[in-house]
C-alpha cells in the first residue's frame, strides 16, 4: 500500500481537494440551531415534501442533541473494568501505561471548575459537581481506538457535548472549539519533566462538537470517572483516535479558527487535526488496519470511523480521507 504523507497543519489542512476553504463551509452554531428548529417544526406540521423530509430527518438524526441510533454491541465485546482501569495513556503522570493508575491517585478532582470562553456573549465558569447534578445523564457504550493500535469497548456515563453547547450564547463567528486540560505539575508529576507542550490541548470543528455522538463523560462502568481515566470530566469522540478525547478538562474555548493541538505541535508529521479512525491510512511508523482489544491477544480488523461510518461520514463529504488525518 502506498504510504501517505500527512499534511502539516495549518497550511493545507482546511482545504478540500478542489482548494475550497472548508472553514467557510462550516455552519455557525446559531444558524445551525435555527435550521434544526425549523426542520423539526416543518416535519411536525408536514410542510416538507417527502424527499425533503427524508433528507431533513437524516440531518436531524445525525446532529440533534438526542441519543444516536447505535447498533447494539455484544456483552462479550465489553472490555473488563480491570483492564480499562489499569492500562492508561495519560502522559501527565507517566508514559508507562501500567503505572498511571497508581500515580494518578494523588490528583485532587474536587472542587473542580471549568471555564467557557472565547467567541461567546459572556464568559462562564462552571462548577462540575453542580453541572453533573443539573444536566440529564446518559449511558452510552462506545468503541475506543488508540492511535497506537489498541482498543476498548467502554460503558460511559455523561451527557452529549451539544447539550452543554446549546445552553451557551455562542457568537455566530465561532466555527471551532478548543479544549485545554489541567496543568498541575505538583500533582501530575510527569508535567515536571516530560518534554511536551503542557497543558494538553485538543480541538474540533463546531459541527463535529455538535454531533450527537460527541460525548462528555463523567463516569464509566456505573461509577464516577476514575482519576486515571480523566476524572472528573473528559471528552469521548468514538470515531476519532483516542488522543482527541482529552481528559481532565479545565477550559473550553469557542474560536474562529482551529487550534494547533499539543500533539500536532510536538509531532506534526504524525498527528493531525481530524484524527478520524481510518484503517486505510497508516501512521508513519505502523499500519492502522488491525488492532488489539485490551484483555485479548488476537488482532482484529479496524473499522472505518471505528464502526460509526453511517453516522459521521456525512461530516466529511467532499474531503479526501486519504489526505486529511
Amino acid at each position: 500500500m502506498k504510504r501517505l504523507r500527512y499534511p502539516n497543519y495549518p497550511y493545507n489542512l482546511m482545504k478540500d481537494i478542489s482548494g475550497k476553504n472548508l472553514i467557510d463551509e462550516i455552519t455557525p452554531l446559531p444558524v445551525f440551531k435555527k435550521r434544526r428548529a425549523f426542520v423539526k417544526k416543518a416535519l411536525k406540521l408536514g410542510l416538507l415534501s417527502s424527499a425533503a423530509a427524508a433528507s431533513a430527518k437524516v440531518v436531524a438524526a445525525g446532529k440533534a442533541c438526542e441519543p444516536p441510533s447505535l447498533k447494539p454491541l455484544d456483552n462479550n465485546e465489553l472490555t473488563l473494568e480491570k483492564h480499562a482501569l489499569h492500562y492508561n495513556n495519560y502522559y501527565e503522570f507517566s508514559t508507562n501505561k501500567e503505572a498511571v493508575h497508581i500515580l494518578a491517585q494523588g490528583l485532587t478532582t474536587s472542587p473542580w471548575t471549568m471555564n467557557i470562553e472565547g467567541e461567546i456573549a459572556r464568559q462562564e465558569q462552571l462548577d462540575i459537581t453542580t453541572l453533573i447534578k443539573n444536566i440529564p445523564l446518559e449511558n452510552r457504550t462506545y468503541r475506543f481506538r488508540c492511535v497506537e493500535g489498541w482498543s476498548m469497548v467502554i460503558p460511559w456515563q455523561g451527557f452529549p457535548l451539544c447539550a452543554l453547547l446549546e445552553k451557551l450564547d455562542i457568537n455566530s463567528s465561532a466555527k471551532f472549539i478548543a479544549f485545554k486540560g489541567l496543568y498541575r505539575p505538583e500533582e501530575m508529576i510527569n508535567q515536571r519533566s516530560y518534554n511536551f507542550l503542557w497543558p494538553y490541548t485538543e480541538g474540533l470543528r463546531m459541527d463535529e462538537a455538535m454531533h450527537a455522538l460527541s460525548f462528555i463523560a463523567t463516569g464509566m462502568y456505573g461509577k464516577p470517572l476514575s482519576k486515571q481515566n480523566g476524572a472528573p470530566i473528559r471528552i469521548v469522540m468514538p470515531w476519532k483516535y483516542g488522543f482527541k478525547s482529552i481528559k481532565a478538562i479545565q477550559s473550553i474555548a469557542l474560536t474562529k479558527k482551529p487550534i494547533t493541538s499539543s500533539w500536532m505541535k510536538s509531532a506534526p508529521a504524525e498527528y493531525g487535526f481530524y484524527a478520524n479512525v481510518n484503517p486505510d491510512v497508516s501512521h508513519p511508523r505502523w499500519s492502522q488496519r488491525r488492532e488489539v482489544r485490551l484483555g485479548d491477544i488476537r488482532k482484529q480488523k479496524t473499522l472505518m470511523f471505528n464502526g460509526y461510518e453511517d453516522l459521521v461520514a456525512d461530516l466529511y463529504s467532499g474531503m479526501d480521507l486519504a489526505t486529511y488525518f
